[in-house]
């Protein structure tokens, strides 16, 4: 799939899987160094993980608990998703080829914190994918996209054949902690690493952001240009 041209202000759905479809995130240690990496990497300046985790450390003594350090970012972390051995993302580009340089830097930083700790050699991720987010439809489109990933944890066919169990799923979502979607209906869970005001106003709010979602697992509501979101 070619990619589309990165633009500043516009909105991409991005995948990267991994090589083979192999897994990225083997424990739950793993899926919280990804997400303390998608937050560090979005940053033009070099970064030491090592050295960010001292300052976070040092600001959790003083009392502070939800520390944000100074950052110059190559994007706006709209949405995103970590799945045993995929990640989507919904990125606003901010700097002149922000997305490529922000996927760079989060692949190989992972990268290398994976295969040091699995004693493994080589790349981690395959070319990662894009599409253009248009309009707001398609916005909301993929948010729920993104964010109903999951179910394929707990029912593998959600997409074709819909969901079984509305409930489950519902709650299911609501508690899957390596996602966005707690901190859009108002579960703080990573806060830092989004930014939620612009979504969130398309959406209509926590309350929106949960209805959207909802609404297609109690009713498998039909989404019009679902298909142009599904890039995996």
């Amino acid at each position: 799939m070619k990619r589309p041209q990165f633009v500043n202000g516009e909105i991409y759905h991005i995948v990267m899987r991994g090589v083979g479809d192999a897994e990225i995130f083997r424990t739950t240690n793993d899926y919280y160094r990804g997400i303390f990496s998608l937050y560090e990497f979005n940053d033009v300046n070099a970064v030491s993980i090592r050295d960010r985790r001292e300052v976070r450390l040092a600001a959790k003594r003083r009392g502070v608990e939800n520390f944000s350090a100074e950052r110059d970012q190559f994007v706006g972390i709209l949405a995103f998703c970590f799945m045993p051995n995929h990640i989507h993302l919904i990125l606003q580009q901010i700097k002149d080829d922000g997305i490529s340089k922000f996927m760079q830097k989060f692949g190989t930083g992972y990268a290398s914190y994976f295969n040091k700790k699995y004693n493994r050699k080589g790349h981690l991720f395959g070319r990662f994918h894009a599409v253009h987010i248009k309009n707001d439809l398609q916005l909301q489109i993929g948010f729920v996209y993104v964010h109903c990933n999951p179910l394929s944890l707990i029912e593998p066919k959600w997409r074709e054949v819909g969901v079984k169990n509305s409930r489950k799923a519902t709650k299911f979502l609501e508690n899957y902690k390596f996602s966005s979607y707690s901190d859009y209906i108002g579960k703080n869970n990573f806060p830092s690493v989004t930014t939620r005001a612009f979504l969130s106003k398309i959406m209509g709010g926590k309350k929106g952001c949960r209805n959207f979602v909802q609404d297609w697992i109690r009713h498998k509501k039909e989404l019009r240009d679902w298909h142009r979101l599904d890039i995996e």
